[in-house]
């Protein structure tokens, strides 16, 4: 597996990735101060998470075929102001509800970038090499779980949680500069034809990669949302250990995205296959090891690792099997993605109100994990059967 550096246009697509993922992962570090500033209850306060993945899910398909006819450069730099603006109104929103609607005008940039983005990512580099460069775009969001969310809440735990949305703001700026000089200027789009476009919906393989995203995030965010309370309150770590910790699922994450890629490059069913296993047993460990400082710092680096792992290699999937509708494909899968992001956090908010201990969460993302890898199996024997590999059915 040949490594590929990173060409000036990614690097650009990862400086915005760093900034998108910052804004959606911050919330989780500053969820306590949220929740008493606010005045809202922790579950509450975790419905800015939901809310945000909602208005991915449900927006960022409406804003991709609004953006349909435009460059995917011009629709990129659109994307990019709509996130500045979303995070200064986060920044200076003075009760629970605005915040609410900001983060939700914050989120319609979301999946249509990476949607498009991924697109452009992987037509910058030679086919075989695609998985590796959507990893090497994504890296800018799991940077942002090493340097932006700890260092996003370590400001707000100093400042106030409105300082972190402020520092967020010029890192859009900077996106903007990187993406208007670096990238390319792309090939115009072909005219849409909505039923042609929806129409790659009716594939199983496309269906079953979008819902291993939504199994893989809802895997996740039911735990993360809340990993600050459950590193605090059940491990009996500091808020600056929390940091610390949150600093080394980072960089699990990072390892874990750019090996998915590699390995999705090279055998990219088995890839998956393995790596939902794995996801599958790390989140029942987590649930006896969140008792103890060591063990839970070590089970959350290698659950970092495995969390965003099978990110490339699905929107790769999706990608590859909705050939005709790539821009839409692409962004609907980062709907599926932030479907799961929403209903993990539901799930696990409505799990705590229900009465349930943060240390049983970790049984709801093992449950998700293993049922990505249930759809894992049946893509594989689907696909073993279309190229004529396994017996027909009697």
């Amino acid at each position: 597996m040949k490594a590929i550096a990173m060409p000036l246009p990614l690097l650009a697509l990862a400086i915005a990735s760093f900034g998108i993922g910052t804004t959606e992962f911050i919330i989780m570090g500053l969820l306590p101060d949220l929740s008493r500033d606010l005045g809202v209850s922790i579950p509450r306060a975790g419905m800015l998470v939901t809310a945000y993945a909602l208005g991915v899910t449900f927006g960022a398909p409406l804003v991709a075929l609004a953006m349909a006819r435009l460059p995917r450069k011009t629709a990129l730099l659109a994307l990019l102001g709509v996130f500045i603006v979303g995070n200064f109104l986060c920044a200076v929103a003075p009760t629970y509800t605005l915040l609410l609607l900001a983060r939700i005008l914050t989120a319609l940039c979301h999946g249509a970038f990476f949607g498009i983005g991924a697109v452009v990512a992987s037509g910058l580099v030679p086919r075989e090499q695609r998985s590796r460069a959507i990893a090497l775009m994504f890296a800018g969001l799991t940077l942002a779980t090493i340097f932006g969310v700890p260092a996003g809440t370590a400001l707000g735990q100093w400042a106030g949680w409105r300082a972190s949305f402020w520092a967020i703001v010029p890192i859009g700026v900077i996106a903007t500069i990187a993406v208007a000089v670096l990238v390319p200027r792309q090939a115009e789009a072909a005219p849409v034809r909505l039923l042609r476009e929806f129409g790659v919906l009716r594939r199983p393989q496309v269906l079953l990669a979008m819902s291993m995203s939504t199994l893989s995030s809802a895997s996740l965010f039911s735990v993360f949302t809340y990993i600050t309370p459950l590193l605090e309150n059940v491990t009996g770590l500091s808020p600056h250990s929390v940091t610390f910790v949150l600093v080394l699922f980072g960089v699990g994450v990072t390892i874990g995205n750019l090996v998915g890629g590699r390995l999705a490059d090279w055998r990219q069913t088995p890839a998956l296959i393995g790596i939902f296993l794995v996801y599958a047993l790390v989140g029942a460990v987590l649930v006896y090891a969140s008792h103890a400082a060591v063990p839970a710092i070590v089970c959350v680096l290698v659950w970092g690792a495995v969390s965003l792992s099978p990110g490339a290699a699905l929107q790769t999937r999706v990608v590859d099997h909705a050939f005709e509708a790539p821009n839409l494909a692409s962004t609907l899968n980062q709907s599926a993605f932030n479907l799961g992001n929403a209903i993990g956090a539901w799930t696990g908010g409505a799990a705590l109100s229900l009465g349930a201990s943060y240390d049983r969460l970790p049984w709801l993302a093992s449950g998700f994990a293993a049922s990505a890898l249930v759809l894992a199996l049946i893509s594989a024997l689907l696909g073993m059967r279309r190229t004529g590999l396994a017996v027909p059915a009697a």
